[in-house]
């Protein structure tokens, strides 16, 4: 690339904040609607991303939600309809068209939406890379549709300060196109595909295995589901079609990061001996019950005779027992 990719992101998002970009992103499906929260029209076109990082189930609490990419701000906006006070939800964004656009579709919302104030998001300059946050601060940061423009090394960056800033058990909402096997590299060095959210995709094993790196060792996945084939009628660097799925994960940041992440990919393990309950790693599995297990633990339960366990689903609501 004769320039930094970042300059072509920068370039392609503040051009998607002036006039709303529908190809920029390929969201699956309508967004949440939640009583009582109506979402401006334009904040609606301007969803760039590719699934929720919003899951009511991880917001108890009152600690603050910090947002790294604000976009149009309905991600903002819907999580501060679970805080509803003043600097509930942090958004972090480098691109000073797009935290202007989202201030005004926050503006809007708050004329819409008699619960909302705009002082419920506060929108700030900052990169993923560089959090303008301190240690240990958030319990729960989330971004949809950002990491997956990045290269291996700003990938690894913006991970490592989403670890930083989180504290102790918070826990970190992603959402992000793959791909079913990696992209070739001309076409991962195409500086705008990569800012659309095309050519900087990387496998499922390697977006969890970078979460992993990142010091994340419980990972929840949510949801995987096709996001986009790429056909080499218009990708003409691709020798065959590849699909892009979007992946949905929740991490936890735990204390140590074991040598091995354990992965839920809604795999279960149902104990069928002769006992009332069943024993694995300090784990109780009473007879007949589905268990929510890793998939490091379901395949070890796959060696005994005892032991029903089925296969992933990737559609997870928690993390289980082991």
């Amino acid at each position: 690339m004769t320039r930094d990719y970042k300059e072509t992101v920068r370039d392609v998002y503040a051009a998607a904040a002036l006039e709303a970009d529908a190809g920029l992103c390929c969201v699956d499906g309508a967004v949440w609607t939640l009583p009582g929260l109506s979402a401006p029209p334009r904040m609606l076109e301007m969803n760039y991303g590719c699934g929720s990082t919003v899951h009511p189930s991880d917001l108890a609490g009152e600690g603050p939600i910090l947002y790294v990419g604000v976009g149009g701000g309905l991600e903002a906006l819907q999580f501060a309809y679970f805080r509803r006070r003043p600097g509930g939800v942090i958004a972090v964004d480098p691109v000073a068209e797009m935290r202007e656009a989202a201030r005004a579709n926050l503006e809007e919302a708050a004329r819409r939406n008699p619960w909302f104030r705009e002082e419920f998001v506060r929108i700030v300059e900052g990169t993923a890379d560089a959090l303008p946050m301190e240690d240990e601060r958030v319990g729960i940061v989330a971004q949809n549709c950002l990491f997956n423009v990045f290269n291996a090394a700003d990938l690894a960056r913006s991970i490592g300060e989403v670890h930083r800033v989180l504290a102790r058990g918070g826990l970190f909402s992603t959402s992000d196109p793959v791909t079913t096997e990696p992209l070739p590299e001309a076409l991962a060095a195409n500086a705008t595909l990569r800012a659309r959210c095309i050519s900087g995709c990387i496998p499922y094993d390697a977006y969890l295995a970078a979460l992993h790196a990142g010091g994340f060792s419980r990972l929840v996945v949510r949801a995987r589901r096709p996001y986009r084939l790429l056909l080499p009628a218009e990708f003409p660097a691709l020798e065959r079609p590849v699909l892009l799925e979007s992946l949905e994960v929740l991490a936890r940041k735990a204390g140590e990061t074991s040598g091995v992440p354990e992965v839920f990919t809604g795999r279960h393990a149902i104990y069928r001996g002769r006992e009332g309950s069943g024993r694995a790693n300090g784990a109780s599995f009473p007879a007949g019950t589905p268990v929510p297990v890793s998939d490091r633990m379901a395949r070890a339960l796959e060696e005994r005779g005892d032991f029903l366990v089925t296969e992933s689903t990737y559609h997870t609501r928690a993390e289980g027992c082991c």
